[in-house]
């Protein structure tokens, strides 16, 4: 009895050797064509397509205003007028508020009072050097008459040189007094914000009867015509992104909708922690959807051809380090190893630029096949028409053989 099972386990050894040096054999021999002939491999499959292509990148940010300011005082007072909430619209000019200006018209009145004054000495001061002037051609006259003597001359030409020292003074004491009041009145102007461009109230930081300090925050302003999304480059992308490049954005807040923008600005360094560099990407908002905050997602056109030549991406395999295709004709079910050079690579297609490949290519089951491996094609796989750049309509909207 122990003899027999000894016998029986020295059988199944050697039938697993043997098995296993037939295996080995028929990977050597390439699937088994030389020696044992490999069985079918059912496959999937699709056509080669003519069509547009694009290479996309995708980048993530954040939505900022074009612009934004906030509206601040540059005196101090009690707001006594507040007329802008969040969310309103601001024109270049609205009065967004009003400070108690009761001592700002007291200063520019105080300021009138000083110039008035001093504009009546300056009539008095060239009252007096008119009178000065006319005793000085007097005693000039007589002292050439021999009437009166030279120590009279002298002492009119002494008032009248005085006499043209105060009209100076007197002159320079107008301008003083005026520009006080310009500058009395230029700060009760401030008593009154005003926006300098329009946009929308953002945040509200103060309420009436609130004492305000100079440069203290009123209102945050923001203009959402146009925004801008920032976002960041990783150095391996850096040289394919360039100004004017078209732009797709999306947003959480509004998943159907696609707002359509184009890179503005490419910073001209990358951070050396990080390795990226900063890019803006401006977007229309006529509808003002886009809002300061939303996280968004940026899709950038890298590439794009409107007739290329098509493969799904899947129906790519790597060989020995380069690319290529299972190709099949329906005729010969036989799968035909193509090496292929690739151009626009999408997650969902590639772009062959050369050979030019025709009919059906295998999208599953490559790694099972070798050159020259017989498959089994799905059913109705080879009815449709080859793909030609005059037939690439029907095979765009969706003709494609499926199983």
């Amino acid at each position: 009895m122990r003899r027999r099972v000894l016998y029986l386990l020295g059988f199944l050894i050697l039938a697993v050797l043997v098995v296993r040096v037939v295996l080995l054999v028929t990977k050597e021999s390439g699937g088994g064509r030389q020696g044992f002939a490999s069985p079918p491999v059912a496959v999937e499959v699709d056509r080669v397509r003519f069509g547009p292509i694009q290479e996309v990148r995708q980048f993530t940010g954040s939505v900022h205003p074009q612009y934004q300011y906030v509206v601040a005082p540059k005196v101090s007072g009690r707001i006594i007028e507040m007329r802008k909430r969040i969310g309103d619209r601001i024109e270049k000019g609205d009065v967004i508020a009003r400070i108690d200006d009761a001592e700002y018209q007291q200063a520019v009145r105080e300021a009138e009072a000083s110039l008035k004054i001093a504009q009546a000495s300056l009539t008095e001061a060239r009252s007096q050097l008119s009178l000065t002037t006319q005793e000085l051609e007097r005693v000039r006259s007589l002292e050439q008459k021999g009437i009166a003597s030279s120590a009279e001359l002298d002492a009119a030409k002494t008032s009248s040189d005085a006499q043209q020292s105060r009209l100076k003074l007197a002159e320079a004491q107008v301008e003083l007094q005026e520009a006080t009041l310009r500058s009395a009145q230029i700060r009760l102007d401030y008593t009154v914000l005003v926006a300098p461009e329009p946009g929308f109230a953002g945040e509200r930081f103060v309420d009436e009867g609130s004492l305000l300090a100079p440069n203290a925050p009123v209102i945050s302003v923001i203009g959402i015509d146009k925004v801008i999304i920032r976002t960041t480059i990783i150095e391996r992308d850096y040289g394919l992104i360039r100004v004017g490049q078209h732009t797709e954005v999306r947003v959480d807040a509004f998943p159907s909708e696609r707002f359509m923008g184009q890179v503005a600005r490419i910073a001209p360094m990358l951070q050396q922690a990080s390795r990226m560099a900063q890019m803006e990407i401006e977007v229309l908002n006529d509808a003002l959807i886009l809002k300061p905050g939303m996280f968004a997602r940026v899709d950038v056109v890298l590439a794009e051809k409107d007739a290329a030549r098509i493969v799904p991406s899947q129906a790519l395999v790597n060989r020995d380090g380069q690319r290529g295709v299972f190709v099949i004709d329906p005729a010969d079910p036989t799968a035909r190893y193509v090496p292929v050079e690739v151009g626009i690579v999408t997650p969902e297609e590639t772009e062959i630029l050369s050979p030019e490949i025709q009919g059906l290519v295998v999208t599953l089951g490559q790694h099972l096949l070798a050159d020259g491996s017989p498959v089994i094609l799905p059913r109705g796989a080879g009815e449709t028409e080859e793909d030609t750049p005059g037939g690439a309509g029907r095979e765009s909207e969706g003709e494609e053989t499926r199983p």
